[in-house]
């Protein structure tokens, strides 16, 4: 994916998005650490430009959530942050490709234990396929078929300083 179909994903989940909900009223994106932040950024910056209300964006670190802290030497743990409160909202999960369903069941954890939404959706860039637990993206900008022996790497302009989607053998990242 280039810049062009990157944003034309973006779009496309965006009215996906208000379209779910009725709306924007009650909406809170959180972007997991760390490209999931900027694409729910840009989510919003579309919704606040359609429906002319912001929605507030948080950030989410699920490190210390994660089933496979114990195989990591080290993590690095960043704060999470919410400007509202998850209790009553419609939280959307944003996150740059969903693979195995892992981190988005450690967001899961780390969302309730902020406090009870109404909802949880999940929203990803990229679906790859290959579950290992039955966790599916509400909301998906493109599906893209891999081996498990590849690797999709989503770079962005303001992590990256690019935006493009590229599948790569693992170890050639």
């Amino acid at each position: 994916m280039d810049t062009d179909e990157i944003r034309r994903a973006l779009t496309r989940m965006f009215h996906e998005i208000l379209e779910r909900n009725h709306g924007a009223d009650g909406l809170l994106l959180a972007g997991i650490r760390t490209r999931g932040v900027p694409i729910a950024e840009r989510l919003a910056d579309h919704i606040s430009q359609s429906e002319g209300a912001a929605v507030p964006v948080g950030r989410l670190d699920i490190n210390l959530y994660r089933d496979d802290l114990s195989e990591r030497p080290r993590v690095r743990v960043r704060p999470t942050t919410m400007p509202v409160d998850v209790a009553g909202r419609t939280v959307v999960l944003v996150d740059d490709v969903i693979y195995t369903g892992r981190t988005v069941r450690a967001a899961l954890d780390a969302i309730s234990d902020l406090g009870r939404p109404l909802r949880i959706q999940v929203a990803a860039l990229v679906d790859r396929g290959h579950r290992e637990l039955p966790i599916r993206a509400d909301f998906v900008g493109k599906n893209i078929p891999t081996r498990q022996s590849e690797l999709v790497r989503v770079r962005l302009a303001e992590t990256d300083g690019v935006d493009d989607v590229s599948i790569l053998e693992h170890g050639a990242a």
